[in-house]
């Protein structure tokens, strides 16, 4: 029929021989492909008609440079340009990276501190200095005392780098690796990652309460550098009962041996400032009044910012009732500036520049704002007062700039003598009080050489009477192996700007704002020279030690955390 009538070429494919469109068309000779297993190809071979040059000596095998079916290109291969012999320096050496081995002999602090500065991957495997039950580690338990030992220690106005290097060290001690902690103003947290494939375990603490006691700040580094000692074998259970004990501890010292001490510091600080002794009795009877006022204010609960508020008053009451009955004997401007000598928060200033020096700038600002409003609380008190005053036709004298050349001696003793009483308003333990106050000597002896005898400016001296400071401390520090905070901020106290901030308060009350400013940035700057060199003096004393490094005495890693760009 019509299939016999036409030819091959007019016959209609059957539908299960349907022609595609990739098909070559009739005519076109079609050539087959060799197998896929026979002619290997990748999406980094070289294509077809590029030559492969060899890249040197043996390297037509090595590279791929042969023929047929061995050429097989690579696009992680070296460069024909690359030379073993002249490699840039940004490829790993041919000895590898240096390994690092921490020294034992170097105190806790110093080898977590470099164990917290190194990259992740080049921290070496724990070596638990407390031996763990059978079952390993109780992770809960070891990082529920890590936090609640970090909490006394951030409580207690440690630095954030130095509570986060005590956290680091509990855990590794307990055998607990790969252990990020992370130390806020108010917030603790540490994470535990048990192994690549393993969900980490996070915990947190929040601080909501800072009580300063230096004894107690002693004792939990006792029990850290215990825990951190292979000779001495410190269980959980055992750790947990002294940080109990530690807890429950009284304060060395009553409130009314603080409110004392409060009225001392103030003395001292007139009589440094060229009062005589009726000058020390009275500004030491306005602090103590003041002390009492914000003991009562905190009682009922006021915000601390009220109780400066409250507790600066009293001494600036009494300045100004002296200049209103006309006593030539008395300087109105030495009692109202060694009740501020009290108040001035010299401690939570050190430790908020020493986190931004670490690189802890949140902790750091978070501390420096509290400093701020403290500094204003203070403000608000005296101004209060001066302005009242003023109204009522008090003639304070703003040029009255004193002190006294001509009594070295007694400004030295009345120098130890405050750093005593601050000792004892820090709560410190009676075996500190001695080394601090011969520091603070030494601190004021430096001073009064370099600013009063030599006329160098008070800033740069104050600077460096800070440092030493902060030298000395460090040493104390390592030779008792605790904190350095007890031999450092109350030797600080005779540096204090209290003259400075009194003068600009004065001259803002007057109505000269412009150089009630000027006293005022003066305060800020001294404030800060002395809290840059307590850090710089720390850090200088470290560089003479024995620190834990690599292998050859490498020095001491710093904060690599920001470069500028």
């Amino acid at each position: 029929m019509v299939a016999e009538q036409g030819g091959p070429e007019d016959q209609k494919p059957q539908s299960d021989e349907a022609r595609s469109a990739f098909v070559p068309p009739a005519g076109v000779e079609r050539h087959m492909a060799p197998p896929e297993d026979d002619h290997p190809t990748s999406e980094f071979s070289i294509p077809a008609g590029l030559a492969n040059e060899p890249q040197g000596p043996g390297a037509d095998s090595a590279s791929g440079a042969g023929t047929g079916s061995d050429t097989i290109g690579s696009a992680f291969a070296p460069p024909r340009t690359y030379s073993a012999q002249h490699s840039p320096p940004a490829f790993t050496p041919a000895h590898g990276s240096p390994m690092i081995r921490l020294t034992k002999e170097a105190p806790w602090q110093d080898r977590m501190r470099t164990m917290l500065r190194m990259p992740v991957a080049e921290r070496p495997a724990p070596e638990p200095v407390q031996k763990p039950d059978e079952t390993g580690p109780a992770v809960p338990r070891v990082l529920d005392l890590t936090l609640r030992i970090g909490e006394l220690l951030l409580a207690g106005g440690e630095g954030a780098e130095d509570v986060e290097a005590a956290m680091f060290a509990v855990t590794r001690s307990y055998g607990l690796d790969r252990c990020e902690p992370t130390v806020t103003f108010t917030l603790l947290s540490i994470s535990h990652q048990p192994s690549l494939v393993d969900d980490p375990v996070t915990a947190s603490r929040t601080v909501r309460r800072r009580a300063t006691d230096y004894t107690r700040l002693a004792a939990v580094f006792r029990l850290i550098d215990d825990i951190t000692t292979e000779d001495v074998e410190v269980s959980l259970e055992e750790a947990y009962r002294r940080l109990a004990e530690i807890r429950r501890n009284r304060h060395p010292y009553s409130g009314w041996v603080l409110t004392l001490a409060a009225g001392g510091l103030a003395g001292a600080a007139s009589v440094l400032l060229g009062g005589g002794p009726l000058v020390f009795l009275v500004a030491a009877v306005g602090a103590m009044l003041g002390d009492r006022l914000a003991w009562l204010c905190a009682g009922r609960g006021l915000p601390e910012f009220y109780q400066f508020v409250a507790a600066a008053m009293p001494p600036a009451a009494m300045g100004v009732a002296l200049t209103l009955t006309h006593w030539s004997d008395v300087r109105p401007s030495a009692v109202i500036t060694g009740g501020l000598f009290a108040l001035l928060p010299g401690r939570a200033l050190v430790a908020g520049v020493q986190d931004g020096l670490t690189g802890f700038y949140i902790t750091a600002a978070a501390r420096l704002l509290e400093v701020m409003y403290l500094f204003i609380g203070i403000v608000v008190g005296v101004l209060l007062v001066l302005y009242l005053g003023l109204q009522l036709g008090a003639q304070l004298n703003p040029e009255a700039r004193f002190v006294a050349h001509d009594r070295p001696v007694v400004q030295i003793l009345a120098s130890m003598a405050l750093c005593f009483a601050f000792a004892i308003l820090l709560q410190q333990d009676r075996s500190t009080v001695l080394a601090v106050t011969l520091n603070g000597g030494v601190a004021w002896v430096i001073y009064g050489a370099m600013a009063r005898t030599g006329h160098i400016s008070a800033v740069a001296a104050t600077a460096t009477a800070a440092g030493l400071v902060g030298l000395f401390g460090q040493l104390f520090s390592r030779y008792r192996y605790t904190s350095s905070l007890p031999f450092i901020t109350a030797a600080i106290g005779p540096l204090l700007p209290g003259s400075a901030t009194y003068f600009g308060l004065l001259a803002v009350a007057q109505g000269r704002v412009n150089a009630g400013l000027a006293s005022l940035s003066t305060a800020v700057a001294t404030a800060l020279a002395i809290a840059i060199g307590v850090n710089l003096g720390s850090e200088i004393s470290r560089l003479f030690m024995r620190v834990p490094g690599a292998v050859g005495g490498a020095n001491r890693r710093a904060a690599k955390r920001t470069r500028g760009f």
